[in-house]
């Protein structure tokens, strides 16, 4: 696939793995019998870490500013 049409960058895949490693770590608080620490790791690794690493876009990406004519009339 070529790589200007792959939907994910460097900086989507880098917060995806920063919300997974919170997540194991609520999941093994979890485990552990912690019932303060795991839900909000697990809330904070589910609600708000996965959904940035999804939605966060990198500006070498964007189609809309690479199609820019730089002034031309």
């Amino acid at each position: 696939m070529d790589r200007s049409h792959w939907p994910f960058g460097r900086r989507n895949y880098i917060m995806l793995a920063v919300a997974l490693a919170v997540t194991v770590a609520g999941f093994l608080f979890l485990g552990s019998g912690d019932i303060t620490m795991a839900p909000i790791l697990l809330v904070i690794g589910y609600c708000v870490l996965m959904p940035i690493a999804i939605f966060i876009r990198d500006k070498k990406a964007d189609p809309e500013s690479a199609d820019d004519s730089g002034g031309q009339s």
